[in-house]
């Protein structure tokens, strides 16, 4: 049996670090899904098949992008031996891409009517452009993290501390932006833009001691490269992931459950604006009490978590609370019972969220032991690529449901038709889909806590 000493490894306050780069990443993450959709749509007027061209277009570069710059930024280069193979990285990725999202929020004209085209590929361009810079952090964020943290119990400790400071970006980028915001007030969306940008920078800067590899890491990483590298290349990387089941299976359930968050937080400011007819800050309260639902429940799925010694069964309990409170959206429309079932979703969350770096560290581990190469980068951008399909899924169920319930783009008022069509996308929709990636990984998943102890004891013995 290891010791605690042994097992942990690194700091509290190096893993808050490491966690700020989530707080940035969450930040902007919700920012762009819960206003950018409604603001070309609801505030510019602008067509929404065009603006669900843009995001579907956005979304095929973006899922090619992610599995590219995975597997282009795990090679080494000439500063990964003094640097790192990912700190560079998350720099060149990080600190410039919250002036990114502001340019979203600042096209070259209002005009929906004779600027039709000219919004929709200032949209595409720049979501694009945002989706770059994403993703050279991201990929390499996350790929950071089953190699920095090797144990189950450092895993899991790690984890939890940065899902509590994500949370804390969540409620920046869903609280602050509608309070500095006003519907039909269009310059006050790039306002929150650039504030936006400018706490999100701050945040990295924060995240770049806990971003570090020590010496070791790339030591053994370099060592591991020098004879594997030149006979992989990134279509037989994918060729052998695609023959892995538990990450088939991992990469399912991480799709839907990407449907249901780009959905439903997409649809809160319609909501708001359509069903309850309250003004954008009322989406401050909704959001903040999923959040505290998330940071309540937290420390019960940590402990829990580590109770039971089981990725698999906790991810699993957490995505049936997630289901449970995500349908009553579909039929609430009184604002004070939505604001109490987000408190109830947002428990469910804590635990499925809590789950997403543990139960891809296993999948990633199982890949070593299969191929004997560490690749975290390239299968991070192959989540990343399944996860990207949620987009799509937003963008077509929105263009769907508002053309078959007559969505008026740009009106300040709609028809109870197409109110309806609002909350069966924030609740129904989602709800569907979440109850069959349930079910695909319940049946399917076959990482067993002993599987995933026997994965980590062969790596050690591979020295990877």
């Amino acid at each position: 049996m290891e010791t605690n000493e042994i097992q942990i490894k690194h700091s509290k306050v190096g893993m808050a670090s490491y966690g700020f780069n989530s707080f940035s990443r969450e930040l902007l993450r919700i920012a762009f899904t819960s206003f950018s959709f409604f603001f070309y749509e609801s505030e510019l007027g602008l067509n929404v098949w065009l603006i669900g061209l843009a995001f579907v277009l956005f979304a095929i570069y973006n899922m090619f992008n992610d599995p590219f710059i995975g597997y282009l930024t795990n090679r080494p280069f000439k500063f990964t031996k003094k640097w790192g193979r990912r700190f560079p990285w998350i720099l060149i990725g990080g600190l410039p891409w919250g002036f990114t999202y502001m340019l979203i929020f600042m096209p070259p004209t209002y005009n929906a009517e004779s600027g039709a085209w000219t919004l929709f590929f200032w949209l595409l361009f720049t979501t694009c452009l945002f989706d770059t810079f994403h993703s050279i952090l991201f990929v390499n964020f996350q790929s950071l993290f089953p190699d920095k943290y090797r144990s189950e119990q450092e895993r899991r400790t790690a984890s939890g501390i940065y899902i509590m400071i994500g949370v804390f970006g969540v409620a920046i980028g869903s609280i602050i932006p509608p309070l500095l915001f006003t519907y039909e007030d269009l310059p006050s969306f790039a306002i929150q833009g650039l504030i936006v940008a400018i706490i999100t920078f701050i945040g990295f800067a924060v995240a770049i001691p806990g971003s570090r590899e020590d010496q070791v890491t790339i030591d053994l990483y370099l060592s591991s490269q020098e004879k594997e590298r030149e006979s992989t290349t990134f279509f037989k990387s994918l060729r052998v992931a695609l023959t892995q089941k538990p990450f088939i299976i991992f990469m399912v359930m991480y799709m839907l459950y990407q449907s249901l968050i780009e959905t439903m937080q997409a649809s809160v400011q319609y909501t708001v604006k359509y069903s309850m007819q309250m003004p954008g800050s009322a989406s401050t309260l909704i959001f903040a009490a999923f959040l505290i639902g998330v940071l309540l429940s937290t420390p019960f799925w940590t402990r829990y978590s580590r109770k039971i010694q089981n990725n698999k069964k906790v991810m699993i309990v957490s995505a049936i609370v997630l289901a449970a409170f995500t349908i009553p959206i579909t039929f609430l429309r009184n604002y004070y019972l939505i604001v109490f079932d987000m408190f109830l979703w947002g428990s469910g969350m804590g635990g499925f969220w809590l789950m997403i770096f543990p139960v891809s560290s296993d999948v990633i581990d199982n890949s070593i032991v299969i191929t004997n190469i560490r690749e975290e980068g390239v299968y991070t951008g192959f989540q990343q690529f399944f996860g990207r399909i949620g987009i799509i899924v937003q963008a077509l169920t929105f263009a769907i449901v508002h053309e078959l319930t007559g969505f008026v783009e740009g009106s300040v008022t709609q028809t109870e038709l197409a109110i309806w069509g609002i909350h069966f996308h924030q609740s129904l929709i989602p709800f569907i889909l979440l109850v069959i990636g349930i079910i695909v990984f319940w049946l399917k998943y076959d990482l067993t806590p002993d599987k995933v102890k026997e994965n980590q004891r062969k790596i050690e013995e591979l020295g990877l």
